[in-house]
Parts: C-alpha cells; sequence; structure tokens
C-alpha cells in the first residue's frame, strides 16, 4: 500500500512567525521566501555547524530551534556536522587565524552531536550530514572552478578580516576557501534555504553563485540576530563562556540567572518557544521572576518539566539560605585558581575572575569567608558570585 507524506503546511500565521521571530535578514527577499513557503512545495532547509567544540551551546540553538520550525511545517531539514570545514576553519568574526583541528579531535567532538541535536529535532524526520562526504571528494580542478567565482577582494573586505589585515595579522589562504567550501555543501544537498547567523552572511551568501554554476536555483538565505552571553559577548566555545544544552540542570538554570536584567527577552525570543504575548506579559512584571521562568524553561526544554522545577527550587533554596545545593560540580585544581575556573567554563574569562576577585566574590561556600590563598582551595566548596558553585579536587 502507498503513503504519501503529509502535506507541507501553508499557515500564514505560522510562515510569518516563521519568518519574523529573531530574523534580522531574509536574502534576496522576505516577501520572495514567503511566496515559496505559502506554494506548498516541499523544500529543502540546510544547517551545518561545525563540530569545533564537544557541545552544542545556547547560540547554536537558535538556527536549531528555526531548523525545527522549518520541520514542524513539513519541510526536509539537512543537519551537515561540518567535519571537513572544521579542519579548514572558519574565519567568520575571528579576530586571529583559527588553528586547523585534528581529524582525531573532529570525531570527538562530533560524537554526540546526533545526540544534543535530537533535543531540539526530529531525527527520524531529518537528513544527518557530514560534508567530508562530497569536500572529500573534490579535484584541485573543481575546486579551481568554484574559486574563480569569487575574488579576493571580496573576501578581504570582510570587517574582521581587513582589521586582521590592517593590524598585521596573518590570514592564511586555507581561510579563503571556507566560504567556497560552505557554499558547496549548498550544492551537494540541493539547498533551497540555508540558516545561520548574521555572522555567518559572507559564507551562507557564496552558496547562490555556487549553485548557479552548477545548474541549480540559487537558495533563499534566513539570517539570525546573536544572542550575548552572561558576560556580554557573543557565545562561543572558544571562549568558553556557553550555555551548553548539555549542562546539567542546575547548571544551566544557575548560568541562565547570571543573564544580565536586559537579555531577559532577547533570551526567551531567541532561544526559547514561549509565545510572543506570554513573553511580554512576563516582561511587565519583575526582571528576578521572568528571569526565573525563562531559566527554568529553558531547563525544561532539555531536561524535563520536572527537572526545570526541581532545578528552580533548588536555586532558590540555595539563594535565599546562601548555601551550596547537594549537587556541586567538580574540578580538578590546575596552576592556579583562575586556570582552573576559566578552563573549567565555571568562570567565562581572566578578566572576569580577576573582577570577582576584586570584588571578594570568590567565597568559601560552608563559611561565607572571601578566598584570599588560592592554593589553600582543594576539597572545599567554593561559591563564585552569588549562585555558582564548585568543588575543588586534588590535582590528578
Amino acid at each position: 500500500m502507498f503513503f504519501s507524506r503529509p502535506a507541507v503546511a501553508v499557515d500564514p500565521q505560522k510562515i510569518e512567525a516563521l519568518l519574523s521571530r529573531c530574523v534580522a535578514e531574509v536574502v534576496p527577499s522576505k516577501e520572495s521566501l514567503r511566496a515559496l513557503l505559502q506554494s506548498g512545495k516541499r523544500l529543502r532547509i540546510k544547517l551545518g555547524i561545525d563540530p569545533t567544540s564537544p557541545d552544542i551551546h545556547l547560540g547554536r540553538t537558535v538556527p536549531l530551534l528555526k531548523l525545527k520550525d522549518f520541520q514542524d511545517l513539513g519541510h526536509t531539514v539537512v543537519f551537515i556536522a561540518g567535519d571537513f570545514t572544521a579542519l579548514v576553519g572558519d574565519a567568520s568574526d575571528k579576530e586571529s587565524e583559527r588553528p586547523m583541528l585534528s581529524e582525531a579531535t573532529i570525531r570527538q567532538n562530533m560524537a554526540t552531536y546526533r545526540e544534543q541535536v535530537g533535543k531540539i529535532l526530529d531525527l527520524s524526520k531529518t537528513e544527518f550530514r557530514r560534508n567530508s562526504e562530497w569536500l572529500a571528494k573534490l579535484s584541485f580542478k573543481e575546486i579551481a572552478e568554484q574559486a574563480n567565482l569569487f575574488s579576493v577582494a571580496d573576501f578581504i573586505a570582510r570587517e574582521n578580516v581587513r582589521r586582521r589585515l590592517d593590524a598585521g595579522k596573518r590570514v592564511s589562504l586555507r581561510e579563503v576557501l571556507y566560504p567556497i567550501m560552505q557554499g558547496y555543501d549548498s550544492v551537494a544537498i540541493k539547498a533551497d534555504v540555508e540558516l545561520g547567523g548574521t555572522d555567518q552572511r559572507f559564507n551562507i551568501l557564496a552558496g547562490r553563485p555556487l549553485q548557479e554554476h552548477y545548474g541549480q536555483k540559487p537558495q533563499h538565505a534566513l539570517l539570525f540576530t546573536l544572542i550575548t552571553s552572561p558576560d556580554g559577548r557573543k557565545m562561543s566555545s572558544s571562549w568558553g563562556n556557553t550555555v551548553n544544552i548539555a549542562d546539567s540542570a542546575n547548571d544551566m538554570f544557575g548560568k541562565i540567572m547570571a543573564v544580565p536584567d536586559d537579555f531577559i527577552e532577547s533570551y526567551f525570543m531567541h532561544v526559547t518557544r514561549v509565545p510572543e504575548a506570554a513573553v511580554k506579559r512576563l516582561m511587565d512584571g519583575h526582571p528576578k521572576d521572568a528571569k526565573m521562568a525563562l531559566a527554568e524553561e529553558i531547563v525544561r526544554m532539555y531536561h524535563g518539566a520536572d527537572a526545570g522545577k526541581a532545578a528552580r527550587n533548588a536555586f532558590a533554596h540555595t539563594f535565599s539560605e546562601q548555601r551550596a545545593p547537594e549537587e556541586v560540580p567538580e574540578l580538578a585544581f590546575k596552576d592556579t585558581l583562575m586556570e582552573t575556573l576559566v578552563t573549567g567554563g565555571v568562570v567565562a574569562s581572566n578578566s572576569e575572575y580577576r573582577r570577582l576577585w576584586e570584588a571578594g566574590a570568590i567565597r568559601y561556600a560552608d563559611s561565607g569567608e572571601i578566598l584570599r590563598d588560592s592554593e589553600a582551595v582543594t576539597g572545599r566548596v567554593l561559591r563564585i558570585g552569588k549562585h555558582r558553585f564548585v568543588k575543588i579536587k586534588n590535582r590528578p
């Protein structure tokens, strides 16, 4: 017996929400993509993420959630783990050359990507691909033909690349190849739409001339505004300022509670699917209540409703009574406490550590005493700021 696939949904309200929520730009236009979505054609929607870290963080869930929105409408979604592009390294938003990763590191980083992506997407309806499938097979002649579609001037006109060149910093030739590789991904999977942050604009638009070169219709680009991490910068694995979807429930809740009040509405809109009207009602109330609701919702998304409620209760208990929770992450002491906390992801950066230290915001959790000697921490639980706790173990 033949079973046809369900028709693609063309609900105008859902399409409008898809095209507006957190969307910064649509190329070539929002009107043309709206018409395509309303045509009822089943589109192929592409998102690629390079496994430069073993963790998928909330910043990367912004396009993943949008990919899920397309999936819910009945379109075909293609998630590409960039195991080959990760070897080369993306120059987007980088102020220095990204080192080439080894194949072993990439394999290790992407070991749980399918599982993590499955927290958002329905994997039974998802094409999960690796771009080594096609990029590793390209000949030098094919690469030369692709490169001929672009100029070096196009690449060096990018703001971050121009800053590096003006500062006398090295820009490697391999970095020039990255947009071509990402663009060819669109050719390989015949993408109709590619998703990504505004920092990916150049790379995503590279797919359009490449698709035309290979006789395909050029894809639409759907670009999103970026979220800011609790430390005020873009959330980035390389900076260690991330909220990871694999974090424990309590750790995830605590990190969200560190988000400045000004970011609460942006987080609701970018990394949850709480209806906009409900978000506005929450924002009309007290910021702490809105932030608690935000943290509980994010924990619910990745750990379940019971875990969300438990994390909220644990945080309220800990915060009100000023004592450590029952479960505290552990870190092995490195050469300094600063290195221990920064590399362990408890503190976002060296500068944040120094600010906390100078403010007397690193204390022994049991006594509340301000920490003065960073060598006397092994075996002790520390309170970092108001709500972060960590136990320092002896060196292995």
